[in-house]
């Protein structure tokens, strides 16, 4: 048996290999495409040399989306051709049963499982990050449009509502504004500051900063005073983390710090539904590629002589392609529907899962 399960999965592993590097090529070359209109913008700063490490550095994040469709493809594929050729035949014969078939593939799946994580949960974050520190040159900031991002933050005795308007190719933020309120709601103090910057210790450092403190009585405002400082220090539990996930897309993050962020929008009383969904999906989604293996299980007792395998190819890429389709959709009307984040992010494999086992118990012990 240890000789079958080499030749499994050295076949299993050659197909997805050549599949994901299919996949990768094609989507480089689209993004290339895509970002060319950019080189020689910047007084000529942003190069093709630039414009290809941006494109190179986004090839981890489709690695992550494609891993689970490359593993459907590849391992469709060997089945289908070691039952074309009968060679499957002679493996069964040589003991290889229905449920044994199975665990093997369940094994090689845990690692293409493990593999997807490591690459969606450390991999993909610091490259896309880098990507867009990279592509920021261009426009000298990251922002997500004219109010930039919004973050809020009770601490023991006041609550603050902080807007950075962006972030600088160095990590630095650009036009921050603090309002901080009491208890009752009503407002005590606007701090602005032009530039900013996350010192070590985790508070922030605000440079050339303007801050207008509100004396209120009874409700009305009754004296305003203006201060402005070099630099003024303020403490917070607010991260670099959770600035540029309010700034970039949440799938950014890793799933240790898109909890953390979730935690912290609890704590402020903000809806969290979005960041949710998305961080178990990140715990879902590499558990796909197990269900992606049990899928293709049922190829190898397919019984043809004639013909080449294409059709059952092709139709590894529409189911493959189906199920990316429905993670997304789920994931817009979860957001939508205020479902379940877990039962939003799960539904999806579950459903595949459902129909794996259905073909498998059909197909493969009953036929």
């Amino acid at each position: 048996m240890r000789t079958i399960r080499r030749l499994i999965y050295r076949e299993v592993l050659a197909a997805v290999v050549f599949v994901a590097v299919g996949f990768l090529a094609l989507f480089f070359f689209f993004d290339f495409i895509d970002d060319l209109p950019n080189v020689g913008k910047a007084g000529g700063a942003y190069r093709l040399t630039q414009a290809l490490a941006y494109v190179t550095l986004l090839i981890p994040s489709h690695l992550y989306e494609l891993l689970p469709i490359a593993v459907l493809i590849g391992t469709i594929f060997v089945m289908a051709r070691l039952a074309q050729s009968s060679e499957y035949t002679i493996l069964r014969t040589s003991g290889l049963g229905p449920w044994r078939a199975l665990r093997t593939l369940l094994t090689l799946g845990l690692m293409f499982t493990l593999l997807t994580f490591a690459v969606g949960d450390y991999l993909a974050p610091v490259a896309g990050r880098t990507a867009q520190l990279l592509k920021a040159r261009l426009e000298g900031r990251i922002s997500i449009g004219q109010t930039g991002a919004w973050l809020k933050e009770r601490q023991p005795y006041n609550t603050y509502n902080v807007n950075v308007g962006a972030l600088t190719p160095d990590g630095n933020m650009q036009a921050v504004r603090i309002f901080e309120s009491d208890a009752r709601g009503f407002l005590v103090s606007i701090t602005q500051a032009p530039k900013g910057r996350f010192a070590d210790d985790g508070a922030w450092l605000l440079e050339d900063a303007e801050r207008s403190e509100f004396a209120s009585s009874g409700g009305d405002i009754a004296k305003v005073e203006r201060v402005k400082l070099p630099t003024l220090r303020w403490p917070t539990e607010i991260t670099p983390e959770m600035v540029s996930v309010a700034l970039l897309k949440p799938d950014r993050m890793s799933t240790i710090d898109l909890f953390q962020y979730i935690r912290h929008l609890e704590a402020n009383g903000q809806t969290s539904q979005r960041y949710e969904i998305e961080f178990w999906r990140k715990v879902f989604y590499p558990l796909s590629c197990m269900v992606m293996v049990v899928l293709a299980l049922p190829f190898a007792y397919l019984h043809f002589r004639a013909g080449g395998i294409t059709s059952y190819v092709f139709g590894g890429v529409l189911i493959g392609i189906s199920f990316f389709l429905l993670n997304n959709v789920f994931g817009y009307i979860g957001n939508l529907q205020n479902w379940w984040p877990w039962l939003t992010a799960a539904a999806p494999g579950l459903i595949y899962s459902m129909f794996s086992l259905a073909a498998f118990g059909w197909l493969v012990l009953r036929r």
